[in-house]
This record gives structure tokens, sequence and C-alpha cells, in this order.
């Protein structure tokens, strides 16, 4: 746990300067790649991922929870635990993460009770992303291929720039972004691709 600790510090001493926090595409990628040196020379269970998330609000060791670094930094940790299958309670936390499932990979699955933030699963890469509450803006966003479950609602620029996967959402999605390929379904109705608009393409 205290491996963990140090790595998000570090993160936060090399990029928070640079993450306070106005969300580029390219800043994301570079925030990740430090979060992702850190994160591989530690020996860490799912369960010790947990007891981070908890410990981010609830403890005087870790410095302070940034909503954006702090996501990309579990979502490093999520990417390479050793379990298929990872489970988040943050239904107790009183800050939304953002950023949670960056680049999920294939063949794993994050579950989490409780609300996501902003950018929950961009960039997912064939990964199964389920959020048991709400969602914010932006879910989705680059998502090359895999499956987010938004079991409540969802906030605007719902699949932006998504390349393929499906979004499924159990309540309302409050707006749409500029979709290139893949699904999005609304209480079981897709909403997007809309009504066919190119017949000979099968969908």
């Amino acid at each position: 746990m205290d491996q963990i600790r140090l790595g998000y510090e570090k993160l936060l001493e090399e990029e928070a300067k640079e993450l306070v926090w106005m969300v580029q595409y390219n800043t994301i990628i570079k925030a990740y790649e430090v979060a992702e040196r850190y994160v591989r020379d530690i020996h860490y269970s799912a369960e010790d991922i947990e007891d981070f998330c908890f410990a981010l609000e609830n403890t005087q060791k870790i410095p302070y929870l940034i909503p954006g670094p702090a996501g990309l930094y579990i979502s490093a940790l999520c990417n390479y635990a050793k379990e298929e299958e990872i489970l988040l309670k943050l239904s107790e936390l009183k800050t939304e993460i953002n950023l949670l499932g960056f680049r999920l990979t294939k063949g794993k699955r994050l579950l989490i009770e409780g609300d996501a933030g902003d950018f929950t699963g961009i960039g997912l890469e064939g990964g199964d992303l389920v959020v048991e509450g709400n969602a914010k803006n932006w879910t989705g966003a680059g998502m090359r291929s895999g499956r987010i479950l938004v079991k409540k609602n969802i906030g605007l620029h719902t699949g932006e720039w998504m390349m393929g996967g499906e979004i499924h959402v159990g309540g309302r999605v409050r707006g749409l972004g500029n979709i290139v390929e893949g699904q999005v379904f609304e209480r079981e109705k897709m909403v997007f691709p809309g009504k066919v608009r190119h017949p000979n393409i099968d969908y």
C-alpha cells in the first residue's frame, strides 16, 4: 500500500502542475505513461486498489485527491493488475473520480459501485466497464472496442470520437458527442447509429 501511495505522490509531483486540470488528450497520455512507469514495479492485488481508493479521501497519508490524476493512476493499477475482474467500491467517496477505465484492455472487467466522474472509459481498448451509478460527461470518448454499461444516467458528449465498441445506459443519455463508429443504447434502444443512413452498410 505504501508503494502504491508513493507512486501516486510521484505522479502528482511530475504531472499535477500541468494537470490542474485542463484535460487535453496528449496531456492525459503523458500522465498515464508516468503512472504506468510507477505501477509496473509494484506488487499489489485488486484489493489493494480498492484500499487505495478508500484511502484517497479517508487518510492524512495521501496528499490529496485530484480527480484526474487519481483516475489515471487507478486506471493504470487496474490495467496492470493480475486479476481479470476488479471491483471498486466508490459509493462512499464524496468526490467523483475522473478518467476511470482509461484504456481498459481486453479480458479485463472493471466494476464500479457508485458514481463515476468525467471521461469514464475513454480510450477503452476492449475491456468491460460497468458503472452501477451515474457517469458524467465524455464517457467512452475515443474508445476503440469493448463495452461500457452505466446503469443510471450519463452526461454530455457521450462517445465523442468513439471508434468502436458499445455504450449501454440504463437511464438517460443527456447528449451524444461526435461519434465515428460504434453503438450507443439508451434503455435498450439504439440511439446511435439512429435510423440507418446508409442502407447498404450493415451496422
